[in-house]
């Protein structure tokens, strides 16, 4: 799906007799630059270690959105407390008693309204386990995306269009051009306007 309509073509400069093909190619150069399959709300997964000492993590699509039927975001939590490495101890001599009898390594299920988030920032912040310790591991499955495409992303769409049309050897004659030609010119086609206008949607942890 492009992130223009064709009845908006002309409000961001485009002619008239612009051919969808030119959109959709568009709308894949700005997915592949985001590092995301959709700007759209678009379930995904992550497992990641925590910082050393700290209960946070930060998701690298934002922002969060709930897609129907959820309420939440946050679709399921798993945190699981493993060896730590070294310089990550608390207390040793505390979690040495605790890796004995506290089964670590085990995922926990967590209910996701206990998790607090910061939609905008991607922060989720987690509760101690059942003995006390912090948990240094999580996998989470959530939803992140834009409900309405914002005028900034409009704007990318239809530069990129323009700047395809105005580059040599840039030629569109399918729905979808291929990946690695649109890699092949991604440097002449995403200026730094159209960066600028894309930064707030580049996946966080990916590029």
């Amino acid at each position: 799906m492009g992130y223009l309509q064709p009845t908006e073509y002309e409000s961001f400069g485009l002619p008239s007799d612009t051919t969808d093909d030119w959109v959709q190619a568009a709308s894949a150069l700005i997915e592949s630059y985001c590092h995301r399959a959709s700007l759209n709300p678009t379930q995904y997964e992550e497992r990641m270690r925590m910082t050393a000492h700290a209960q946070t993590v930060r998701l690298s699509y934002l922002p969060l959105v709930a897609m129907p039927p959820n309420t939440l975001p946050l679709i399921s939590v798993q945190a699981r407390y493993i060896r730590p490495r070294r310089g990550e101890l608390i207390d040793p001599a505390y979690e040495q008693i605790a890796w004995i009898f506290g089964l670590p390594g085990a995922w926990n299920t967590l209910n996701p309204a206990d998790i607090d988030f910061v939609p905008l920032t991607g922060e989720l912040t987690f509760p101690m386990n059942i003995l006390g310790l912090p948990y240094n591991q999580v996998d989470i499955v959530y939803t992140a995306g834009l409900n309405t495409i914002p005028v900034a992303v409009q704007c990318a769409c239809a530069q990129i269009v323009k700047n395809m049309q105005n580059t040599p050897g840039t030629n569109v004659k399918s729905s979808r051009m291929d990946t690695m030609a649109m890699e092949y010119f991604s440097n002449s086609l995403i200026d730094p306007q159209v960066a600028a206008w894309l930064q707030p949607y580049v996946a966080t942890r990916m590029g």
